[in-house]
């Protein structure tokens, strides 16, 4: 059912009825608190402390059969903050029992939790009596149940991003060892990271060792790592520039060690990235209508992977707005009287999904035909700014692609453009 965004909270608060039991879970990683309200928002028994495992769900599963035994109440809503990681299990054993489960959003947790008390103290038990009456309220939203393809998805990319961490890291502790060992290097190899310059590392790394080497024997030495070498021009520059360098002297041994370990997990970081991208890809050719996406000129595999890994399927959207809202890139405005504020993105929603939108809508603009058009149109005819210009065409992006996902429709830039440009 297609409704708009200032009728939801009335159909989520009509959902609350008078047979309800409403509950309130703050998440912890080891105890967790429930605390239990009706429809109008009246405190139900005691608080209860239940421990993350299956003895602590089952004493939650007591202590909502006899609040409802005791008061008549049929049904029961539970509603929870997704904190971390620590609610999914909770979460899913409840879901697996029949139970409702909804989320209520942490900011807006901390702004009423002087609703009860008009305090600003907190505790855990206050806490889990704000989320049920959050929920009560019918501040709350649904679990979204994602097919297990956008799970990987997002499983994928969470460590592809630590291992980029990693490899990033790396790669910036050999630039400074280079910095301190043996500077002249980078007079020889434009980059560090260039098959040359690491092999050198790998077999020469101090300039000691190096001036005591011959021409030939560095190209032996580079021919057994590389199938192209860098020649014997480099491998005179090199010697020449290892006798006179200024680097460190002292505590060789210890910079060895030190380069041998970045080296290893340089090495390491690179053969995980690979493996991961590939699983990353060979998801990507399950989901069907990710093929007609990646046919756009400016959409890679990584940035559309972290749009589905993050959002889902994309066909549960009733509207590209609902995604921009589900990431926080729709538009808030404060004003009052005469007086208007200056429009601003929420940031109300997942930071991961904005980052991914907003980097797709950079490459788009860069490389796809259609976006680079309207872009300049609406900087050097429209004369907005840049960046509220890339912002525009994040929310065109969300559309199109939750339009292709819904429709299964292989993307048609004629109907991209607007009236103006397709002219």
């Amino acid at each position: 059912m297609k409704f708009k965004s200032q009728d939801k909270q009335n159909q989520l608060i009509e959902k609350i009825t008078a047979q309800h039991l409403v509950i309130g879970i703050d998440i912890a990683q080891q105890l967790h608190v429930a605390r239990a309200v009706n429809f109008r928002g009246i405190v139900i028994g005691h608080p209860l402390s239940f421990t993350n495992d299956e003895d602590g769900f089952q004493n939650l599963l007591r202590w909502i059969h006899s609040l409802q035994a005791a008061h008549s109440l049929s049904t029961a809503i539970v509603g929870m903050e997704p904190t971390g990681h620590y609610w999914l299990n909770v979460s899913r054993w409840l879901a697996e029992r029949q139970f409702e489960v909804v989320l209520v959003n942490p900011h807006l947790v901390k702004k009423n939790k002087e609703n009860r008390d008009n305090t600003p103290s907190k505790s855990d038990k206050k806490d889990a009596l704000v989320i049920a009456d959050m929920v009560k309220n019918g501040y709350y939203s649904f679990v979204r149940n994602t097919p297990e393809a956008f799970e990987e998805l997002r499983v994928y990319l969470s460590n592809r991003e630590s291992v980029v961490t990693r490899l990033v890291s790396a790669k910036n502790q050999i630039h400074r060892w280079v910095d301190v060992v043996f500077p002249e290097l980078r007079q020889v190899f434009k980059s560090l990271m260039c098959t040359g310059a690491l092999a050198t590392l790998r077999l020469f790394p101090i300039p000691e060792e190096l001036c005591k080497q011959q021409p030939k024997d560095i190209i032996e030495g580079w021919k057994s790592l590389m199938k192209r070498h860098s020649g014997e021009r480099k491998a005179r520059a090199l010697i020449a520039l290892a006798s006179s360098s200024v680097g460190s002297k002292q505590a060789i041994q210890a910079y060895k060690l030190h380069l041998q370990q970045l080296l290893d997990e340089h090495d390491l970081a690179c053969q995980q990235l690979k493996t991961v991208e590939a699983e990353i890809i060979a998801v990507l050719d399950r989901i069907p209508f990710a093929k007609s996406m990646l046919a756009i000129k400016g959409i890679s595999a990584i940035s559309l992977a972290g749009i589905l890994g993050e959002a889902g399927d994309l066909s549960s959207f009733v509207h590209g707005n609902a995604l921009l809202r589900h990431a926080g890139l729709n538009l808030a405005e404060a004003s009052s009287g005469k007086w208007t504020g200056q429009m601003k993105i929420s940031k109300r929603g997942r930071s991961r999904l904005r980052r991914f939108i907003f980097m797709m809508a950079m490459s788009l603009v860069a490389n796809n035909p259609e976006f680079k058009a309207m872009h300049t149109h609406n900087v050097q005819v429209r004369k907005m700014k840049k960046m509220r210009s890339l912002m525009k065409l994040c929310g065109k992006l969300a559309r199109i692609l939750v339009g292709m996902a819904r429709r299964r429709e292989a993307y048609n830039p004629q109907k991209t453009l607007p009236l103006p440009l397709a002219a």
